[in-house]
């Protein structure tokens, strides 16, 4: 080391509170997106939101080197707006279970959204998403809590079947009817609709 050169100054260490604070910062809109297509209640979703980071607070040494981190907190977000809808909304109402001998109704061909010829700009992209958001959150929770749960969550039928408590059969048929009210509200509002089908 040559005498004549500055000695380097040392990286100052990072505060824990101040490592969280960035770490909150990075997942948060996630979390609260999640949460609010879920419950479709900005205060709600922000009451959830607050809920999910107490919990990662206490797990924070697991978490911060954790490359699952943005999964956990997105399942701990899904599980705390179920158990809210589930616990707190009187209004939570699921039709009664379809079968098709008493109906002759069956869940039916899903319904495809039409997707965009060519690639749209990043401004149209944007309103076609506040759109369908829009249009998200008017649904009743029967309807809307499966479609997010499948579109956004990724969860296959029968675990969305098993959270909610109801049979496989409704699980389709309110998916079904969820796409098709979804995309007559995206109708009526002039957007060009995107895929809904898996």
């Amino acid at each position: 080391m040559n005498p004549n050169e500055p000695a380097a100054s040392p990286v100052p260490p990072v505060n824990a509170e101040e490592e969280f604070t960035a770490f909150m910062r990075a997942y948060q809109d996630t979390v609260f997106a999640t949460a609010v297509r879920l419950t479709a209640n900005r205060a709600q979703a922000e009451d959830i939101a607050q809920e999910v980071f107490l919990r990662a607070h206490a797990r924070f040494a697991q978490l911060r080197a954790s490359p699952t981190a943005g999964g956990w907190l997105k399942t701990v977000a899904t599980n705390l707006a179920l158990n809210h809808l589930t616990r707190y909304r009187n209004r939570w109402r699921f039709f009664s279970e379809l079968r098709r001998e008493e109906t002759g109704e069956g869940p039916g061909p899903e319904v495809e959204f039409a997707a965009p010829d060519e690639p749209r700009a990043p401004v149209e992209a944007a309103e076609r998403r506040a759109q369908v958001e829009q249009a998200l959150a008017a649904l009743p929770d029967h309807q809307r809590v499966p479609l997010v749960l499948f579109h956004y969550e990724d969860l296959p039928y029968d675990e969305i079947a098993a959270r909610l408590g109801v049979s496989l059969a409704k699980v389709k048929t309110d998916l079904f009817r969820g796409r098709a009210a979804l995309a007559a509200a995206l109708r009526g509002a002039g957007s060009p609709h995107d895929s809904f089908s898996r």
